[in-house]
């Protein structure tokens, strides 16, 4: 994954010159007028603020610029909302929305199922706050408790749960140590039982002894239309006509006419 920053962005960044608490003040009051040129300079001035916040997360296997790109909208988010009222620093106020903005981005891409962001800090709360009822208690909370703790309905928590998962490798063993199996091993093959297969296989020679009595424009058209190559999917009475070089209506009576032959052949089969 990428860490390195490109040096042509760092030198874009470190072009814009860091600001005073007065220059942010008088920026501040720019922006409430509807000053787009100020938001600009005041997010300008502050890319480094999130090129530093970025570096935290090299841990992380995303890649940075990706990062600085979420960290980015968070500053923009920022720079919209800081007032100079707030007496306080515009980066102390940026620092909450660009690490949100990180940590949102983290979290949906750096797990196994992508979780909507809203969802998947409702799920953090509900974790935490099972633990911290658990500890309290000593049994497990119920939707009830958890709800209440929260101040959220039971269903909203139910609907929660239901995007919360866990994973662990297929070849993770189990058991002890002299009797272990991989987890792969305890998953039943449920795609076709040897009954089932057997029977399968038999129907597929009766179909291939029934192709035997039609005609071999017939053979041909349900060869393609019922895909026996094992392709991707059947071809269609265009394609099929342009194959055999007939019109695609040509082609539907075929399979009308051979689907009717194979019907009547059975029937005689089973009567013998």
């Amino acid at each position: 994954m990428e860490k390195e920053i490109p040096a042509s962005y760092m030198s874009q960044v470190q072009r814009y010159p860091l600001l005073s608490a007065e220059e942010e003040a008088s920026l501040s009051k720019k922006i409430q007028s509807g000053n787009k040129n100020a938001v600009h300079m005041l997010v300008n001035s502050n890319l480094r603020l999130v090129v530093s916040i970025a570096h935290k997360f090299m841990a992380t296997k995303l890649p940075i610029m990706d990062l600085i790109q979420e960290g980015n909208m968070g500053l923009m988010v920022a720079a919209e909302k800081y007032h100079f009222s707030y007496n306080t620093r515009f980066s102390t106020y940026a620092y909450p929305w660009i690490a949100q903005y990180m940590l949102r981005y983290a979290n949906s891409h750096g797990t196994c199922i992508t979780v909507p962001h809203r969802k998947d800090d409702l799920i953090r709360k509900v974790q935490a706050a099972q633990g911290v009822l658990f500890q309290q208690s000593g049994h497990e909370p119920s939707l009830k408790e958890v709800a209440l703790f929260l101040g959220v309905s039971e269903e909203k928590i139910k609907e929660c749960m239901q995007y919360a998962y866990t994973f662990a490798s297929l070849d993770m063993e189990t058991g002890d140590s002299d009797n272990s199996v991989s987890l792969a091993d305890l998953i039943p093959d449920t795609a076709c039982t040897p009954e089932q297969h057997l029977l399968r296989e038999e129907e597929k020679c009766g179909v291939r002894e029934l192709m035997r009595t039609l005609s071999r424009n017939e053979q041909k058209v349900l060869w393609y239309r019922f895909n026996f190559e094992g392709e991707m999917r059947g071809k269609t009475l265009r394609e099929i006509s342009s194959i055999i070089g007939v019109s695609p209506e040509a082609v539907r009576q075929t399979e009308i006419r051979a689907m009717r032959h194979m019907r009547l052949a059975a029937t005689k089969a089973r009567a013998m």
